[in-house]
C-alpha cells in the first residue's frame, strides 16, 4: 500500500554524510522535502542536487528543510557532492541519506518490499526512486510526485506547489490551476458566499462552486 496523502509519513534513523539523523525528530517544526535518486554519478540527478542546492535561499525563507536519498553509501555521497558543486556553482547544504540498505525506499514505498541490490548495479535496478514527498510540521504528507528516469525534476514547480500547500494550511483558501503566489485564490466550498465576504472582501462567482477572492497574505 503506497504512502497517502494526510497519512503520517515513517519515521527512521538513517546514515546521511551530515551524521546520523532521526527522521521525524530532524523535521522538527519546520516543513521538510524528501526527494530521492536511484543512483549517484548519474547525470539527471547530479542536475537535480545542483538545482536544489541553488534554491537554499528559497527553502529557507519558507522555513523547510531539504533532505537527499540515493541508493549509495556516504563515502560514495561525499565524492559525488564535489561534482554536484562544481556544476551547480554553489555548496550542498543539506544532506544526502544512504540508503543502500534501502530501508527508506521500500518505507516510501518506491520500490517493493522484495527488492534488493545485485552485485554490478545499475540505476535500472532502483529506478521508482525518483521521487519528491513534500512534509508537513505535523509529520504527514501533504504532496508527493514521482518521476521517470529521464525527466529532469522541475523544482520551480516544487517550490510553487509548497508556496500554495503553506498558503492554503495558514489561509484556508484552494488554489486554482497555474496558481502563483500573489494571484486570486479559491473561496472553498465549505465557506458561504456571505461568510466568505466577510471574510475574504471581494468574492468573484463564476458558478456557485467556483469563488474567487484576491489573496488575502
Amino acid at each position: 500500500m503506497g504512502l497517502r496523502i494526510n497519512e503520517t509519513v515513517p519515521d527512521f534513523t538513517a546514515r546521511t554524510n551530515q551524521g546520523e539523523i532521526g527522521f521525524h525528530d530532524w523535521i522538527g517544526d519546520s516543513w521538510a522535502i524528501l526527494f530521492s535518486h536511484p543512483k549517484d554519478f548519474t547525470p539527471v540527478c547530479t542536475t537535480e542536487f545542483g538545482a536544489v542546492a541553488q534554491l537554499a535561499d528559497e527553502w529557507a525563507k519558507r522555513g523547510t528543510k531539504v533532505i537527499g536519498v540515493s541508493v549509495d553509501g556516504v563515502d560514495d555521497h561525499r565524492k559525488w557532492i564535489g561534482d554536484i558543486e562544481t556544476f551547480a556553482g554553489t555548496d550542498v547544504g543539506f544532506p544526502i541519506i544512504a540508503d543502500d540498505d534501502l530501508v527508506v525506499s521500500k518505507a516510501f514505498d518506491m520500490l517493493p518490499a522484495e527488492a534488493y541490490l545485485p552485485d554490478g548495479r545499475t540505476p535500472a535496478d532502483s529506478a521508482t526512486v525518483r521521487s519528491v514527498f513534500i512534509i508537513g510540521p505535523d509529520k504527514k504528507l501533504k504532496l508527493s510526485m514521482t518521476y521517470p528516469m529521464t525527466v529532469g525534476r522541475n523544482f520551480a514547480e516544487v517550490l510553487r506547489a509548497l508556496d500554495a500547500l503553506q498558503a492554503s494550511a495558514r489561509l484556508g483558501v484552494a488554489m486554482p490551476a497555474n496558481w502563483e503566489m500573489g494571484q486570486d485564490v479559491i473561496v472553498p466550498t465549505s465557506v458561504s458566499t456571505e461568510d466568505a465576504r466577510a471574510k475574504y472582501g471581494t468574492v468573484t462567482e463564476v458558478f456557485p462552486y467556483l469563488r474567487t477572492t484576491a489573496y488575502p497574505g
